[in-house]
C-alpha cells in the first residue's frame, strides 16, 4: 500500500499553483483533492476544486473511482482541522469525542490500497489552509476543462507567508499582490513592470537567460534586500517565466540566509516548482556561490541533476 501522510498547506497550495504551459490543474490524473466535511460546510466554502466525499444511506463514505485514483499524481483529502495521523488509534470512545477530526485520515486508510503514491491528509484541515489562503476558497462545484485552463496560478510558496517565486505575469497581478500581502519585489528579467509596490521597495537587476548572463555578482545585492524587506512584508522574486532565473536568485537566496547547501537548496526549491530548471551558466555560478559561502564545493554538479 502506498501509506498515508500528512501535508502541511503551505504544499497544498503550491500543488494547486503549479503550472506548466497550462495549470497543472488542467491535467487529468495530476490532483484528485477530496473533502469529507458535511453538506453543509462544503456547500458554504470549500477549497478550489474539492470534491465532497459521497456517504451511503448507512453514513459511510464512498470510494471514488478506484481506475482514477491509481492514476492520479496527488490524492489529498482534508477535514475540518485534523493535525496528526494519530487521531485514528484513538479509543473508540475518543473517536466519538473527536470524531470530526478524525475523518479525514479515517478516509485516507481506506484509499490508501487505490493508489500509486501516499495518501495525503492536509495538516490542520480546512481550518487552517483557509486561515493561510482564504483567496483559494469557494462555493464552485463544477469546474469545466476550459475554465481549469484558463486558471491564473499564483506565485508558488518559498518561505511561509514571507517568501515567493512567480513569473512576470504574476508580479504585475494586483490582486495576487494584496492577496499574498507583497510588499517587495526582486525583478530579475530584463524588462521593467508595472508593479504594485510602494517606492523604494523593488529591485530590478536586469539579466537575459543566457549561458553568458551573470547572476553571481549581484548575488550579495539581492540576499541583502530580501533579508531587508522580510520584516515588512512578503517578497516575490519573479523573472519571466519564474523558471531559470528566478529559482537561481531564490537558491542563492536560501544558501546565503538559511545555510542550505546547494543541493539542499535545489530539492528544496524543486519541491515548491515542479519546472523549475536553471540553466547551465546559472548552475555553475550557484556553485561557486556554495564555494564562497562554505570555503568549500559541497555540491557536485556534475550529476545529472544539474
Amino acid at each position: 500500500m502506498a501509506g498515508v501522510e500528512l501535508c502541511e498547506p503551505r504544499h497544498l497550495y503550491n500543488i494547486l499553483n503549479q503550472q506548466r504551459r497550462l495549470p497543472r490543474l488542467a491535467e487529468p490524473g495530476y490532483l484528485c483533492l477530496l473533502d469529507t466535511r458535511t453538506q453543509r460546510e462544503y456547500d458554504e466554502s470549500h477549497i478550489i476544486t474539492a470534491r465532497r466525499i459521497k456517504q451511503s444511506p448507512t453514513g459511510h463514505y464512498l470510494i471514488p473511482d478506484s481506475e482514477e485514483l491509481r492514476c492520479v499524481r496527488y490524492c489529498v483529502v482534508y477535514d475540518c482541522e485534523t493535525s496528526s495521523l494519530g487521531c485514528c488509534d484513538y479509543e473508540e470512545e475518543e473517536r466519538e469525542k473527536d470524531a470530526e477530526e478524525g475523518t479525514a485520515v479515517q478516509y485516507a486508510r481506506s484509499l490508501e490500497q487505490f493508489t500509486r503514491h501516499p495518501v495525503l491528509v492536509l495538516t490542520g484541515g480546512y481550518k487552517r489552509f483557509s486561515a493561510c489562503y482564504h483567496f483559494l476558497r469557494t462555493q464552485k462545484i463544477l469546474w469545466m476543462p476550459q475554465e481549469l485552463d484558463n486558471f491564473q496560478p499564483y506565485p508558488v510558496e518559498i518561505l511561509p507567508a514571507k517568501l515567493y517565486m512567480g513569473n512576470f505575469k504574476q508580479a504585475c497581478d494586483q490582486q495576487i499582490q494584496k492577496d499574498l500581502k507583497v510588499k517587495a519585489q526582486v525583478n530579475v528579467s530584463e524588462q521593467p513592470a508595472m508593479l504594485f509596490t510602494e517606492e523604494g521597495k523593488l529591485l530590478h537587476i536586469s539579466v537575459p537567460d543566457s549561458l553568458e548572463a551573470d547572476l553571481f555578482s549581484s548575488f550579495a545585492t539581492i540576499c541583502d534586500f530580501i533579508d531587508a524587506q522580510l520584516d515588512s512584508g512578503a517578497v516575490l522574486v519573479f523573472s519571466s517565466l519564474g523558471i531559470s532565473r528566478s529559482s537561481t536568485v531564490t537558491m542563492a537566496y536560501l544558501m546565503h540566509s538559511c545555510q542550505f547547501s546547494l543541493k539542499r537548496a535545489w530539492d528544496y526549491i524543486l519541491k515548491c516548482k515542479t519546472n523549475m530548471r536553471p540553466h547551465r551558466g546559472f548552475v555553475k555560478q550557484l556553485s561557486a556561490w556554495e564555494t564562497q559561502i562554505f570555503g568549500a564545493t559541497i555540491t557536485d554538479i556534475s550529476e545529472p541533476n544539474y
